[in-house]
């Protein structure tokens, strides 16, 4: 049985991300958006692979019981490692390293394997899809950013969609299509979310489409109609 065997295949996926929600009240944005949500995403900063700091183990594990909604953990770090095992520790179902840290991904997918997480892995709008060919026998998900890394509210880039498609290309003639999910961050807009559904993608990663939304329901309903 596959990783994504569980989830709806007749539709795009919604993989909310929490660094948009209200962080002063995020147990009843959970609680808000919960029955919409296919995942929970967390994007991870360290101030030194990306600038600024984001979520902590801890506070992974503090929303845990909230939902029941598988948890993906975004990796942005120097150095993924030891996270792994703390933030499968704190309820992560999936975690995603980036390419860009070079050999430890391959180190890093074997941690995930051992701890049965989902094993993904990430790159960045400059990281050559090219870098994804030893692993993608052994991965569930490859994130790819449709903006620079660490930067939020940005629009998305030219290149993200080309990208999509071509990642698409690669995943069916290896005959990995519904066994290596395509997951697009950044840049998810009302005007984006179509192009890059065609190009490919089964997951999007919305935050403040969903967050600041005047029609929960009405987004939400629209997202899924992909």
């Amino acid at each position: 049985m596959g990783y994504w065997d569980a989830f709806p295949k007749h539709r795009l996926l919604a993989d909310v991300s929490l660094w948009s929600a209200d962080l002063s009240r995020l147990a009843g944005e959970i609680e808000r958006v919960d029955e919409w949500a296919d995942l929970w995403h967390f994007d991870v900063a360290d101030a030194h692979f990306v600038p600024g700091l984001l979520f902590f183990p801890d506070l992974v594990a503090s929303v845990r019981g909230l939902t029941r909604r598988p948890f993906t953990v975004h990796l942005m770090t120097a150095n993924p490692l030891p996270l792994i095992d703390e933030f499968a520790r704190a309820g992560a179902d999936l975690v995603l390293v980036h390419c860009e840290n070079g050999p430890v991904a391959a180190e890093a997918l074997r941690c995930m394997a051992e701890r049965r997480l989902g094993r993904g892995l990430a790159l960045g709008l400059d990281c050559p899809l090219e870098l994804l060919e030893p692993y993608l026998q052994d991965i569930d998900m490859v994130l790819l950013m449709g903006t620079p890394l660490g930067a939020k509210g940005q629009p998305l880039s030219p290149l993200a969609v080309p990208r999509v498609r071509r990642l698409r290309t690669m995943l069916r003639e290896r005959g990995l299509d519904g066994r290596v999910l395509i997951e697009a961050d950044g840049g998810i807009r009302v005007t984006t979310v179509p192009e890059l559904r065609q190009a490919g993608a089964d997951v999007i990663v919305p935050g403040s489409l969903v967050f600041k939304s005047g029609n929960l329901q009405e987004t939400m309903s629209w997202i899924r109609s992909f």
